[in-house]
C-alpha cells in the first residue's frame, strides 16, 4: 500500500475538504455506537465496528427519509398537474418570443405554486446521498493510512482508533482489505459481496419497472432505455465494487438492502397511477375502507351505492320521470 492518500490532493483533495463536516459526523456516529456496543459486552476490535458501519447506514436512511417521502408527494403532485402543464404549453407552442416564454414561465410557476409540486423535488434525496457515499468512501479509505501515521487524525479516528478499526475481520476478511489485496478467501468473500450489492440493485430497478410503470406510458425507446439501465448500473458495480475497500462494500451493500425496503414501501404507498402497482394500492384501498365501515356498522361501498341507485329510481319514479321546470319569479306590476 502506498504511503500517500491519493484522495487528499488533487481535485477529490479540495472537493473532499469541503466535505469535512460530514466526514466528521460519520466518524463520531461510527465511534459512539461502537462505543455503545463495547459498553453491552462485544468485542472492541470485530463485529462491534461492522454493525457501526451498519447503524451508520440506518442513521443516514432515517435522515434521507423525509427527503424522500417530500419527493414522493411532489412525483404525485407533478403527476397530478400534468395534464394542465400540456394545456400552458400547447397554449404557447410555437411562440419563441421573450414575451410568449415569459408568460409560459410565469404560468408554470404559479401551477407549481397552487398545487404544491415541484420539478426538482424527486432530485433532491440522490444530491443528499451522492455526497453522503463519496463521504463514507474517503473515510473508510483514510482510516488505514491514519492507522500508520500517514495521514492526519480524522474526526473521531486518532491512531489508536483506527488501528483497532483496521484489526478488524469479517467473515475472515479485513475491512480495510480490498479485492486485489485480499487473500483467496477474501477475494471470494469480497465476490459475494459485490453480486449481493448488484443483485439487489438489479431487482429494484427490475420490479419498479415491472410493478410501478403504467402501460399507456410505455413505448419502444422508453422501453429500450429502461432495459437498458436495468443492466448499465449492475455492471458498473463490479467495476467499482472491486477497487474499494471491504468496509465500504459493508456499507453499500446494507444502503442498497435499505433502498430495496424503501422501494417496496414507495410501491404500496406511491405507486404511478395506471401502474399494476396502482391497481393494487386501489382494490387494497377498498377493502380497508370497507373494513373500516363494517367496524362502525355503516353500509359497505357496495350497499352504499345500491341504497343511492334506489333512491334514484324512486325519485325518477315519483316525478315521472319528468324534468321539473324551473319557476318563474312573478314581477310585481308598478
Amino acid at each position: 500500500m502506498s504511503d500517500n492518500f491519493l484522495l487528499d490532493s488533487g481535485f477529490w483533495g479540495w472537493l473532499y475538504k469541503l466535505l469535512t463536516p460530514v466526514e466528521w459526523l460519520m466518524t463520531q456516529v461510527m465511534y459512539w455506537f461502537h462505543k455503545l456496543l463495547t459498553l453491552i459486552g462485544m468485542p472492541a476490535v470485530g463485529l462491534s465496528w461492522v454493525l457501526s458501519i451498519i447503524f451508520l447506514v440506518i442513521v443516514v436512511q432515517a435522515c434521507v427519509f423525509p427527503l424522500f417521502y417530500k419527493q414522493m408527494k411532489s412525483m404525485r403532485g407533478m403527476q397530478a398537474i400534468q395534464p394542465k402543464m400540456m394545456k400552458i404549453q400547447n397554449k404557447y407552442k410555437g411562440k419563441n418570443d421573450p414575451a410568449s416564454k415569459e408568460a409560459m414561465q410565469r404560468e408554470m410557476m404559479k401551477l407549481y405554486k397552487d398545487n404544491n409540486a415541484n420539478p426538482a423535488g424527486s432530485c433532491l434525496p440522490m444530491l443528499i446521498q451522492g455526497p453522503v457515499f463519496m463521504c463514507m468512501f474517503y473515510v473508510l479509505s483514510a482510516i488505514p493510512y491514519i492507522a500508520r501515521g500517514k495521514r492526519a487524525t480524522l474526526g473521531a479516528f486518532d491512531v489508536a482508533t483506527a488501528q483497532e478499526f483496521s484489526s478488524t475481520t469479517f467473515f475472515g476478511t479485513k475491512v480495510s482489505d480490498t479485492f486485489t489485496t485480499a487473500g483467496t478467501s477474501g477475494k471470494i468473500v469480497i465476490g459475494i459481496f459485490v453480486f449481493a450489492m448488484c443483485a439487489c440493485l438489479w431487482y429494484m430497478q427490475w420490479n419498479t419497472m415491472r410493478r410501478n410503470t403504467a402501460p399507456a406510458s410505455m413505448n419502444k425507446q422508453t422501453e429500450r432505455m429502461q432495459k437498458m439501465m436495468l443492466w448499465i448500473f449492475p455492471v458498473m458495480y463490479i467495476f467499482s465494487g472491486v477497487a474499494m475497500p471491504f468496509a465500504v462494500l459493508v456499507y453499500w451493500l446494507a444502503n442498497n438492502i435499505c433502498n430495496l425496503l424503501r422501494s417496496f414501501w414507495q410501491l404500496h404507498e406511491f405507486p404511478t397511477p395506471g401502474s399494476p402497482a396502482a391497481e393494487d394500492k386501489e382494490k387494497r384501498d377498498h377493502d380497508n375502507e370497507n373494513k373500516r365501515r363494517a367496524a362502525k356498522g355503516l353500509p359497505s361501498i357496495e350497499e352504499e351505492k345500491l341504497i343511492e341507485a334506489k333512491q334514484e329510481a324512486e325519485r325518477k319514479a315519483s316525478q315521472g320521470h319528468q324534468r321539473q321546470q324551473p319557476q318563474r319569479k312573478n314581477r310585481r306590476k308598478k
